[in-house]
């Protein structure tokens, strides 16, 4: 299957824009030394693209210890922990930069991992790299571009293609199959014909990475500008199957809600709507958040949520992304045939809670972020009750209750969640949820829901009971947090009498 999507052509100057200050300080450094030095492969990239290099790379003919000897007394900090591979990372001022010796490695067929050779030429060094974009350099000082392979055409066309043939690079390592994902997501590229099609005849390879790295590779495709268009590649070639099977199974169910669309372009352009409803930051690097920066501090229901005053979901948020993009995942499971040929999915969001805590799980997720991903699944759906019937004042504590830490994301997937074309329909769900938020704003205001706890806290139950700390204390507390949901606060002597009414009913109270 053929990339469907075709970018649109990019105007690439004939060099890169400005070289980083530093970058042609060190190069003078290792010239002096007798040494080449070259800028290399994604800030290369992305001074031609005119977005900020982060983290500046270099490739030189100077072996480890020689770039030590070079960099020592320059450099602020050295760290050689990548020796082996000939990499010294170093730091000067703000500035975080790896210099790794020209390598010329090979590979074996049951292993991602290279036998490092150290090399002597530079176009060697670039022939090895993922993607022609990134096979370019700069050779400093002197702003000489190398580009081998036509790099600079192909970043003008928007186009990923392999340096070396692409069978063959993706046999040497097959997270490159799941970095053109990842670039598509991130920089709107499209993957080239041949390198589609080996993608589609050697997505089974992806088998040989380890779940850490390919869990690595979905965080960035997830937190780029169009993680829509990457799982699309994905699903298509295939790769979807091994890494994301949920995600893949779902081009095959037919939402009974969205009859115009089945559930993987529903899953799709809720993806895309959850994005568009998030908070911009406000600095230039918001595309290279970290993993950690998009997870919850808090673990899913706890009951603080800051409802009273709700926070933006600041983008790109990985939790909110993932949970848009699984949320339907349960169907496949649920789908039952009735009369009259409706389709229905009952608790599909139970068993797809289940399924994304087990997928996320084994991509070696955070307990956090796997923990809110599956909540957001599970109460997904909650809202349409309140759609149907409206809800009494303890639905609406439960909801808040429920939803805890994660309300803000909860509004923002639920309402993501309408795409239907039914202008009525969608106006109408729209109104219910600008309600539910009203009724939510109210009684924060009125009752605190941000903090809701029980009328009496444990140290009193115990005195009131007469009971020692334990799990006696802790069903007394949850019954006094039920009957605080259910009918609001309540002055101290009735919640006393509630507590004393419950106690008569357990059988440790026998026993007193």
């Amino acid at each position: 299957m053929m990339n469907p999507v075709n970018s649109p052509s990019i105007h690439v100057p004939a060099l890169p824009g400005d070289l980083p200050a530093v970058a042609l300080e060190l190069g003078t450094r290792f010239q002096e030394h007798g040494h080449e030095l070259s800028l290399v492969g994604g800030p290369v990239r992305d001074l031609f693209l005119g977005r900020p290099a982060l983290d500046l790379d270099f490739t030189t003919s100077a072996s480890p210890d020689q770039i030590l000897d070079v960099v020592k007394g320059w450099a602020e900090a050295t760290w050689d922990v990548g020796r082996d591979f000939g990499t010294i990372a170093l730091r000067r001022g703000d500035d975080q930069i790896e210099i790794t010796t020209y390598r010329a490695d090979v590979y074996d067929e049951d292993s991602r991992k290279p036998h490092v050779r150290f090399g002597t030429e530079l176009p060697a060094d670039l022939a090895r790299r993922d993607f022609t974009v990134n096979a370019m350099a700069v050779r400093l000082p002197s702003g000489e571009l190398v580009d081998p392979h036509g790099g600079r055409e192909d970043l003008s066309a928007g186009v990923l293609r392999t340096p070396s043939g692409p069978e063959i690079s993706f046999s040497d390592d097959p997270l490159r199959m799941m970095r053109a994902a990842r670039f598509v997501s991130q920089l709107g590229f499209d993957v080239a014909p041949e390198e589609w099609a080996a993608m589609e005849t050697m997505a089974s390879r992806i088998a040989i990475v380890s779940a850490e790295r390919v869990r690595d590779e979905l965080t960035k495709l997830m937190l780029g500008a169009d993680p829509a268009r990457g799982i699309e590649v994905l699903v298509s070639t295939g790769l979807a199957s091994l890494i994301l099977p949920e995600v893949a199974q779902l081009r095959l169910e037919v939402d009974e809600h969205h009859r115009h669309k089945d559930v993987y372009e529903h899953s799709l352009t809720v993806l895309r709507q959850a994005i568009g409803r998030e908070a911009a930051r406000s600095d230039d690097a918001a595309a290279e958040a970290s993993p950690a920066s998009a997870t919850p501090e808090a673990e899913a229901g706890d009951a603080s949520s800051g409802t009273e005053n709700p926070q933006p979901v600041v983008g790109p948020d990985l939790v909110l992304r993932w949970a848009a993009l699984l949320h339907d995942i349960g169907k496949p499971a649920t789908r039952r045939f009735e009369g009259g040929g409706s389709v229905t999915f009952r608790h599909h969001e139970a068993v797809g809670a289940k399924l994304a805590r087990k997928r996320l799980r084994a991509l070696r997720y955070d307990n956090d972020t796997v923990k809110a991903v599956a909540r957001l699944v599970e109460l997904h759906m909650r809202f349409y009750g309140y759609a149907d019937a409206g809800w009494s004042d303890s639905a609406v504590r439960r909801y808040v209750t429920d939803a805890g830490p994660l309300l803000s994301r909860l509004h923002l997937l639920t309402r993501s969640d309408v795409t239907t074309r039914n202008k009525r329909k969608a106006d109408r769900l729209d109104f219910a949820y600008d309600d539910l938020e009203q009724r939510i704003a109210d009684l924060t205001a009125k009752e605190e829901l941000d903090s809701i706890r029980p009328d009496l806290n444990g140290k009193e139950i115990m005195d009131e009971l007469g009971i020692a700390p334990g799990p006696l204390v802790g069903r007394a507390y949850s019954y006094l947090l039920e009957r605080r949901l259910d009918r609001g606060p309540v002055e101290r002597d009735a919640a006393v009498a509630e507590l004393r009414a419950w106690w008569a009913e357990q059988p440790e109270a026998q026993d007193n």
